[in-house]
């Protein structure tokens, strides 16, 4: 099934708000085996909706549209699908008695005339109960039944809970086959080499599918099957990625699409071990990842941010003369951090970073250099990385993942 996705909204052209709904959808219809191929936005205006909803037909056999089903004059969303579906409106009373309960709840005494409008519904219809709002959604074949229209309300959490209560199941009434696939998620490898080195995989591929996706400092790979029940599509996903993992395993730390910060605390909780954190160029972000997670004081100490020489030296122990002979940011200091965190905290684990995030630097340390310390029994290991990137929130960004991947990689 191909589809293609429609924002309506003249506050969305002119910038007032983000459009999350489209991200929201795309990675959706995808894990269903929808190939999504087109993103639209219209504003408010009638003909240019009809127009751009044609034309997605010429191409797709589904459109999904968020947005226009409200009670003013400018939405205008069900009028258009009715025209273009070859429909008409008519009234739900039975909608129209839950529009008007919500609005009591609201505490609104009388229901002014346009609230009946949101009542009025294609005739051929599927429709789609909001529970969050007043709008209700609707799915609406053209009478051959070879193309179809959904369409929600677009505030994101009207619109999520309604495709995942009522849209999801409607579309998987309509597909032939179960979808399964898995995300693998992997560090330390770029989408292009990643690419390559699956080539003999992906190459000739019918059943199941790999796609290579690039992340913010990092990539994945999504394999996925539709066969008749979902034991043959689990089972044919299964294989595949024991193929991928025999190729590029050593960079996959999640093969159920789990951020790395939860995979690695997951293992220090198995394990039965402890952390703490030394930062000096990331300010804190690993410390934040961490207790981000639900239960993450299980196993983490505590967390410092020393970015002045004076810090490190006072609350982790770090020797002037290591700093007077090899600076803030050398593979020597970021060793001493993580020996020094693991030692003041009691942890069972000591992790350091010191770099230049950019965008000031120097010949000698450009931004994007960075040192990762870690400390665990008797491993002292050190990393360096060089991004040469001007980039100070991706340098950082980088760099925390670069702390929990040494971490994961050496427990």
């Amino acid at each position: 099934m191909r589809a293609t996705i429609l924002s309506v909204g003249t506050e969305i052209l002119m910038g007032q708000i983000t459009n999350t709904n489209t991200v929201y959808l795309s990675g959706a219809l995808n894990s269903m085996g929808i190939d999504v191929m087109y993103h639209y936005t219209v504003g408010d205006n009638p003909e240019r909706l009809a127009e751009i909803i044609r034309m997605a037909f010429g191409d797709c056999d589904l459109v999904i549209t968020t947005g226009g089903l409200g009670p003013t004059q400018d939405d205008m969303t069900k009028e258009i699908a009715c025209q273009v579906m070859d429909d008409e409106l008519v009234m739900h009373p039975e909608i129209l008695e839950s529009i008007r309960e919500r609005m009591t709840g609201f505490r609104i005494k009388e229901m002014t005339p346009n609230n009946m409008k949101q009542a009025e519904m294609p005739s051929r219809a599927v429709i789609f109960r909001n529970s969050c709002g007043t709008a209700p959604g609707f799915a609406l074949e053209n009478r051959e039944g070879t193309k179809a229209i959904a369409c929600m309300p677009g505030p994101p959490g009207e619109m999520k809970t309604m495709f995942e209560k009522s849209v999801a199941p409607w579309l998987a009434s309509k597909s032939e086959g179960v979808i399964f696939f898995r995300e693998l998620r992997c560090f330390g490898i770029g989408e292009s080499e990643l690419e390559t080195r699956l080539l003999p995989l992906i190459n000739g591929q019918t059943d199941p599918t790999i796609a290579t996706y690039a992340k913010e400092s990092e990539c994945s790979v999504r394999v996925a099957s539709k066969r008749k029940t979902s034991e043959e599509a689990e089972a044919a996903v299964e294989e595949m990625t024991g193929k991928v993992c025999d190729i590029v395993g050593e960079y996959v730390y999640s093969k159920d699409n789990e951020e790395l910060p939860l995979v690695v605390v997951k293992r220090l909780k198995e394990k039965g071990l402890t952390i703490a954190s030394a930062e000096s160029c990331t300010g804190g972000m690993f410390a934040s990842a961490v207790t981000d997670i639900p239960g993450a004081s299980e196993v983490f100490h505590a967390g410092y941010v020393t970015y002045s020489n004076e810090a490190k030296m006072r609350d982790l122990g770090v020797k002037k003369e290591t700093l007077e002979k090899h600076g803030a940011v050398s593979r020597e200091t970021a060793l001493e951090m993580a020996e020094g965190v693991r030692k003041r905290s009691g942890s069972d684990i000591g992790i350091s970073v010191t770099g230049v995030a950019g965008p000031g630097e120097s010949e000698a340390k450009p931004a994007g250099l960075a040192y990762i310390g870690f400390s665990y029994g008797d491993k002292l290991l050190c990393r360096e990385i060089k991004r040469r990137m001007n980039d100070r929130g991706r340098n950082r960004k980088y760099s925390v993942m670069s702390m929990f991947d040494m971490v994961l990689r050496n427990i």
